[in-house]
């Protein structure tokens, strides 16, 4: 069965191997908007005009499903655009919740775009599963450029990251795609005292459930 995966950059494509790794009898088609990244600092609107296309070619060469492996588009789009495709979507969102109820610290670190920052489905997410926990957002604005350009300021995201540390958080969140690249650099920078999430195999087990009620019908 092909499977889509879209983000607006190369970020989606760490989910897109993880996907072909887990799922290896699938098909696995990969697509991106080079033209048009970074989303997490455009205009809702302008961001749909550019995905809705993309999504739409994606079903037109038969896949069966997409996922949209970009929190910005999940988060702001994904219930306005299952409404417009005939297929199932499966979005990719911050871990709020699983970070939330394993923090001992009660303080978590969320590393994502403004858009997705300021998104209604970020802030109910934060409402619903954090309401007592003290949730950090570090600039990471410039990030993504960083990671398309290969260009990462290694010291500048080291800094950050030890800044959310020294505050109390165990638990850091990855809310963007392009981020899962610098995984381990995040890691490293945390010196022990965090963990690091990010919602791979989730998304994957998610997947599952999708495909095998396709498969059913």
């Amino acid at each position: 069965m092909k499977v889509g995966v879209f983000d607006s950059g190369i970020g989606g494509l760490s989910v897109a191997r993880a996907i072909q790794a887990a799922l290896p009898g699938n098909e696995v088609i990969f697509r991106n908007d080079e033209e048009h990244v970074p989303y997490g600092t455009r205009d809702i609107d302008e961001i749909n005009s550019f995905v809705e296309p993309i999504l739409r070619s994606m079903v037109e060469d038969g896949c069966k499903v997409i996922v949209v492996a970009c929190n910005t588009v999940t988060t702001n789009l994904i219930e306005s655009l299952r409404r417009q495709m005939p297929i199932p979507l499966v979005g990719m969102e911050p871990m709020i919740k699983p970070a939330a109820e394993i923090s001992s610290s009660g303080v978590i670190a969320v590393f994502a775009t403004p858009k997705t920052l300021t998104s209604q489905r970020y802030q109910w997410l934060k409402k619903s599963y954090a309401p007592n926990t003290t949730v950090l957002e570090p600039d990471c604005s410039d990030w993504t450029a960083m990671i398309e350009n290969n260009q990462v300021d290694r010291d500048k995201i080291a800094k950050i990251v030890d800044d959310v540390c020294t505050k109390g958080a165990d638990q850091l969140v990855l809310g963007c795609t392009h981020y899962h690249w610098i995984e381990q650099l995040i890691k490293d920078s945390s010196h022990g005292r965090a963990e690091v999430m990010q919602p791979e195999q989730p998304v994957i087990e998610q997947l599952k459930k999708v495909l095998l009620s396709i498969n059913s019908q």
